[in-house]
């Protein structure tokens, strides 16, 4: 395992969290066979087991030892919305010290796809985004991240085909334990998920983004780019008072280079901030060369921040003048908007309503 504090109950043992040679390395040295490990790994990720109880080919024996001395993380569902206009779900979840984070299930046609978090708060201060009131509380482990997707599964019975992870915290700012769930989530071998079908976002932690080229992932990375200039994009994301967007966009360009993986901008317009035409021009001036696409985000209003949602048309000729620049750009569909739908809302609520 990583070298780091991980939490778990009692000091159990976070074996969802370890790849299926280290359950080997476990099982050797309490004295029970190889084999074993593979069973229990087949259980935790492709069978998608909530308890040891499951387990129904392990020994009693092998169960009742797993159960004082493992852990299983055991998400509570403390609220869940569905909305009524295109059938996303919303999840606040309870984890087994009280904290809550947030999970969407997103239907699409291609497939399902699940966006999840990767800490319980967020210290980056982004000033459009919920997620971040309050601040970090702590990381959460691998197997807390793949949790949300095998209790997603099992609530609504569908399988996901889609991983985003996009939703409380700053993936990068919990850099091992968000690779890890990466290379668990994505196993083969245990009938994982495409990591051309996981994507990762960041608001630009320029270090972490060299130090995920290096682990050579064919996932998609994401930045959080939302202005064309550094005095903007100042006023929005402190991460911009740490490193310029010329530095930034040069670790995407290392990345692109290491992975042959096409880096997302992620573009939250902002009505009369950056959804103007100059602003177009300035991002296409930025962009132009690089091979990229472009997420405009109509962005979701946040009660405590003063920002709005930039007009459909507003977003619909940004969206053009980069298309006629020769930049894909696409608008991000808006999925649960009867919902708690901006990143951070429900998780907010369920603790004020604590």
């Amino acid at each position: 395992m990583d070298n780091e504090k991980i939490l778990t109950p009692a000091g159990k043992t976070d074996i969802a969290s370890l790849y299926l040679s280290e359950i080997k390395e476990l099982l050797s040295a309490a004295g029970e066979p190889a084999y074993r490990a593979g069973q229990i790994y087949q259980w935790i990720h492709e069978k998608r087991a909530a308890s040891f109880d499951e387990m129904t080919n392990l020994p009693a024996s092998l169960r009742r030892k797993l159960a004082e001395t493992a852990w299983l993380p055991e998400l509570t569902v403390a609220a869940h919305q569905i909305s009524k206009a295109d059938g996303t779900q919303k999840f606040a979840f309870g984890m087994h010290d009280g904290q809550i984070i947030e999970s969407v299930f997103m239907p699409y046609k291609h497939g399902n796809s699940v966006c999840v978090s990767s800490q319980a708060g967020c210290r980056m201060g982004c000033h459009f985004c919920a997620s971040t009131i309050g601040g970090l509380i702590r990381n959460l482990t691998a197997s807390e991240i793949l949790s949300q997707v095998y209790s997603i599964e099992r609530i609504t019975k569908e399988r996901v085909s889609n991983v985003v992870v996009m939703g409380t915290g700053e993936p990068l700012d919990n850099f091992d334990q968000v690779v890890r769930f990466i290379r668990l989530v994505s196993d083969t071998g245990a009938g994982g998920i495409s990591q051309r079908s996981i994507s990762v976002s960041t608001c630009g932690l320029v270090p972490m983004i060299d130090r995920l080229a290096e682990e050579k992932l064919q996932i998609t990375l994401a930045l959080s780019l939302h202005a064309p200039e550094d005095a903007l994009r100042r006023t929005m994301m402190p991460v911009a008072n740490r490193y310029t967007i010329e530095e930034t966009l040069a670790a995407c360009d290392r990345y692109f280079d290491a992975t042959g993986r096409r880096v997302s901008y992620e573009y939250a317009l902002i009505a009369g901030v950056n959804d103007t035409p100059e602003m177009a021009d300035r991002l296409i001036r930025l962009l132009a060369g690089r091979n990229c696409h472009v997420n405009l985000i109509p962005v979701n209003p946040v009660r405590e921040r003063s920002y709005r949602r930039s007009s459909r048309v507003h977003s619909e000729e940004f969206k053009i003048r980069l298309e006629k620049s020769g930049i894909n750009a696409t608008i991000r569909r808006g999925m649960g908007a009867d919902i708690d739908s901006a990143c951070g809302q429900l998780r907010r609520r369920v603790q004020e309503n604590a």
